[in-house]
């Protein structure tokens, strides 16, 4: 099992409370794989953390990620997306 932590910078303010908040209720719904999801929102960046059995490198969730905040904000930013941290769990 593997928890992994991945922030997107250059949120925009206004939309980044309730983006967090979407992108928490996306995963519950749409992504049964991915387990305690948490995503945050704080200054200019979103944090989701996530636990999967399959995804190593975090590239999987990654994509998930992204595809959330396409859909979540429809402001237009430059923000990228960067792999924080990927822990083994036991």
């Amino acid at each position: 099992m593997y928890r992994i932590t991945l922030d997107c910078h250059g949120v925009p303010v206004a939309a980044g409370a309730e983006a967090a908040r979407d992108i928490m209720e996306a995963f519950r719904l749409h992504y049964p794989h991915e387990n305690n999801v948490v995503c945050t929102f704080e200054g200019s960046t979103l944090r989701l953390v996530a636990e999967n059995d399959y995804d190593p490198e975090g590239l999987n969730l990654m994509d998930e990620f992204s595809d959330n905040i396409s859909a979540c904000i429809a402001e237009p930013f430059d923000g990228d997306i960067e792999l924080v941290s990927v822990e083994t769990l036991d």
